[in-house]
């Protein structure tokens, strides 16, 4: 069987990585700009990347590195914030399809305003469906540190939406 090229690779992690990108970058040009520059760098690097070694997890590493890199001084932050349920219920009428609209802005609202590495963590996890395995590949950290620090995301998460819950309508 031959060797895939880096076009049958990275083609199909392209949504993937421009998602990635844009939660990190909060900016759709430079989430294109992060994304143009990761396939980039690793169809430079594509000779010294180790067939039989996870490809995906490869590639948001470059992006992940090319987005820190563009950041001066973006570093790890632990918060420590009490945790708090969120309910959601969903029904097939019309009122129930508007609060659940309501509800995905508030996340959506909420994720934004998480620190940058837990927003990261959480994204690998949750939307990209990574295992703790590939996200310590992906991060560079150790696997127990993935699960701390997921913790510690879904915490802080949990706190803004519980923020966002008492402040109403009026406050998003």
């Amino acid at each position: 069987m031959p060797a895939a090229t880096f076009e049958e690779l990275a083609l199909p992690l392209f949504d993937q990585l421009y998602n990635f990108a844009h939660w990190l970058a909060q900016d759709a040009t430079e989430a294109e700009d992060l994304v143009q520059e990761t396939y980039t760098k690793a169809l430079r690097g594509f000779s010294s990347f180790e067939i039989g070694t996870n490809f995906r997890a490869w590639m948001f590493r470059i992006l992940r590195n090319t987005f820190l890199t563009s950041r001066s001084g973006l570093k790890s932050t632990a918060f420590d914030q009490e945790e708090a349920e969120a309910v959601a219920s969903s029904q097939p009428t019309p009122e129930a399809m508007l609060i659940q609209q309501a509800d995905r802005e508030t996340v959506r609202q909420a994720l934004t305003e998480v620190a940058a590495p837990f927003r990261e963590i959480l994204l690998l996890c949750e939307v990209e469906e990574m295992s703790y395995e590939e996200i310590a590949q992906v991060l560079a950290i150790p696997m127990g540190t993935v699960m701390s620090r997921l913790y510690r995301a879904r915490k802080a998460l949990r706190s803004r939406l519980l923020e966002k819950i008492k402040e109403g309508p009026n406050g998003l």
